[in-house]
């Protein structure tokens, strides 16, 4: 069963290779990853999808949350939360078609962001099954490219966690000779 985990963390080289390195290690395939940063320009929010068994969960998030450069690991795959995913669709298309293809786009809340004498780029935002039945409509209609943006997702727990930096670690290597 698929998986939605937030994921927190310092906006390092090597901080995303270390979370889908210790995913890759234990078998676990992503069917999408999305990863910005926030607000702080030190943050970065990473939202992974992947398939999991519902036992081995709460294992996972806490080897993630272990993991070096790793703030805050969250499931939100039954947690309250807005879980939303972006897709573009370059559909070509006869030009009696046309009309068919914008009101059915406007049903999904897609909106036009390119338009040509062959056809359309859509963009349409929503949860991933509404974007399945989006793209599954305009396949009726003629040959198109999609593209996916993967998950993005919020919780709307109420409590909030405060975060306190991060402990720099010493390396053994940086210590003065006479302390050793």
């Amino acid at each position: 069963m698929l998986m939605t985990i937030s994921v927190l963390m310092e906006n390092k080289p090597g901080a995303l290779m270390r979370v889908t390195g210790l995913l890759s290690q234990r078998g676990y395939n992503i069917e999408s990853l999305t990863v910005a940063r926030t607000l702080d320009p030190s943050l970065s929010r990473m939202t992974i999808c992947v398939d999991v068994e519902p036992r081995l969960r709460p294992l996972l998030i806490k080897q993630i949350h272990r993991l070096v450069n790793v703030l805050q690991a969250a499931d939100l795959t039954e947690a309250p939360a807005v879980i939303r995913e972006m897709v573009l669709v370059r559909i070509r298309t006869s030009l009696d078609n046309r009309t068919a293809i914008l009101k059915e786009a406007e049903i999904f809340g897609a909106r036009v962001v390119d338009s040509s004498v062959e056809g359309f780029a859509l963009e349409a935002s929503g949860d991933p099954e509404k974007l399945e039945e989006f793209i599954a409509v305009m396949e009726t209609y003629g040959e198109i490219e999609v593209t996916r943006s993967g998950l993005v997702a919020v919780s709307l727990e109420p409590k909030r966690l405060k975060l306190a930096p991060p402990i720099p670690r010493a390396h053994p290597q940086s210590e003065p000779a006479h302390t050793r």
